[in-house]
């Protein structure tokens, strides 16, 4: 069974790599909305896979360094585009959370980027 918890975050960046006079070069800010998967068999007692309130509690440190500032000051994502914010939560997030089977970043409603932890991305 795989289950899912969703956050959403304000946040400003700007994109260093990218062509000059490209609008995502100039500073600006999103509501991004991020989910998490975790894949697990279902507790014969609890009747679930985790506790939601856990996964919220272990993503709350990364939430609190992404909400409200600037991504390129966060170190880690100085170069912040979706795919590069979708590997950084998943190298956080993995430790606590074994059985994470991907991490979805919609930068936009109608963009975003899905990351399952694969080596060569």
């Amino acid at each position: 069974m795989e289950i899912y918890k969703q956050f959403a975050f304000e946040s400003a960046h700007r994109l260093p790599n990218v062509p000059d006079g490209h609008k995502c070069g100039r500073i600006h800010g999103h509501s991004f909305k991020g989910t998490i998967y975790v894949d697990g068999k279902i507790g014969d007692k609890t009747g679930w896979v985790m506790d939601y309130a856990e996964m919220k509690e272990i993503f709350q440190p990364i939430y609190d360094q992404l909400d409200h500032h600037c991504l390129n000051d966060v170190p880690g994502l100085e170069n912040p585009t979706s795919e590069v914010l979708a590997r950084w939560i998943w190298n956080k997030l993995k430790p606590d959370l074994p059985n994470l089977t991907r991490v979805v970043i919609n930068e936009t409603c109608t963009s975003g980027c899905i990351y399952r932890g694969k080596e060569n991305c």
